[in-house]
């Protein structure tokens, strides 16, 4: 029981499903690779059936009579492993052959998903972030965002992939394979999803300590609600109406936020930290480590080293009352 419990347990920490699954398919590379692992694992079960059922047939024969060492029927066998092993060569080499064949086209067919991509953006990883930019022929339309990507369903995107430290991988299981971030070189991925839905990738390669907190919301919606949400990112930041926001931004302004931080329409310009000019707009707080409130944001700003060790953002000694203005302000910026 011990044992079945353990193997059930390793199954269920295998598993994804839901927003992370790479047996989703909602991205045309996604289906692809899904095809070509079903034609894998048809291939090689039918192989270790034949294989299982020889030994089992030979096995069950040997069982079947005693072993006489002047028996010659026991020692000729000519005349049945020829033709058992010309048989067996030739299933080899189909079966090898429509596996390449079929790696090959899939590789082809990856190929084209983004060859006239209408989505361009760049994907910088960080330690323990990423910085996301829309890129098009004219800056003034290009928006700038992290730790989230928004697509329109049934529209190539070409992602640049860049990293500013350590190798990182970049991972979207329901859309498309891993593909890596490597430092002083650019990779890229393409990517065509086919679903409308709110998918999770993660950084697939060890990066440090926070590693496991480095993830990316990428929300898969209809032409019209991305375009609306395009339109939005382009809007410079929302100007504090309440005194708390109006308080939290004087100290957003005076202290060190601003100075790693940018903020559209405002004299933070900072570039080594996350861009905030519509966080509040966003699902989670510091790569997903957090769900997107007030109460979560407000235990960021306090102490971000206890909820996620090691994050380059220092802890800064503030009063209760300046935190809750901060609060007030990050939290209008939607």
């Amino acid at each position: 029981m011990r044992r079945l419990a353990a193997l059930a347990c390793a199954f269920a920490l295998s598993g994804c499903e839901g927003v992370q699954n790479a047996l989703g398919g909602q991205g045309a590379e996604s289906a692809n690779f899904i095809r070509l692992f079903t034609a894998f694992m048809v291939v090689c079960t039918l192989m270790y059936l034949i294989i299982g059922g020889a030994l089992a047939v030979a096995v069950w024969r040997r069982r079947r009579e005693a072993l006489v060492v002047d028996d010659r029927r026991h020692h000729d066998t000519s005349s049945k492993v020829g033709p058992a092993l010309a048989i067996w060569t030739v299933l080899i080499v189909a079966g090898l052959t429509a596996l390449t064949i079929a790696s090959f086209f899939t590789d082809r067919f990856n190929a084209a998903v983004a060859r006239n991509p209408k989505i361009k953006l760049t994907v910088t990883a960080n330690q323990w972030w990423w910085d996301v930019k829309y890129t098009t022929a004219d800056s003034s339309k290009s928006v700038h965002t992290a730790n989230e990507i928004h697509l329109p369903v049934g529209e190539a995107a070409e992602v640049t992939l860049k990293s500013n430290d350590v190798i990182h991988s970049f991972w979207i299981p329901n859309l498309a394979g891993k593909q890596d971030l490597i430092p002083g070189r650019t990779t890229d991925a393409q990517l065509l999803p086919r679903q409308v839905g709110l998918y999770r990738g993660q950084c697939a390669e060890f990066c440090g300590v926070e590693h496991a907190l480095m993830a990316l919301n990428v929300t898969v919606e209809g032409k019209a609600d991305f375009q609306r949400w395009y339109a939005a990112q382009l809007q410079p930041a929302t100007t504090p109406a309440s005194p708390d926001q109006v308080a939290g931004y004087g100290y957003f302004i005076g202290r060190e936020c601003a100075t790693c931080h940018n903020i559209s329409g405002t004299p933070a310009s900072g570039q080594v930290a996350p861009d905030l000019t519509h966080f509040a707009s966003r699902r989670s707080i510091a790569a997903g480590s957090l769900p997107m409130n007030s109460a979560n944001l407000h235990a960021w700003i306090r102490d971000p080293q206890r909820l996620k060790p090691g994050t380059h953002m220092p802890t800064i000694a503030m009063s209760q009352r300046d935190a809750e203005a901060l609060t007030a302000y990050l939290g209008s910026l939607r």
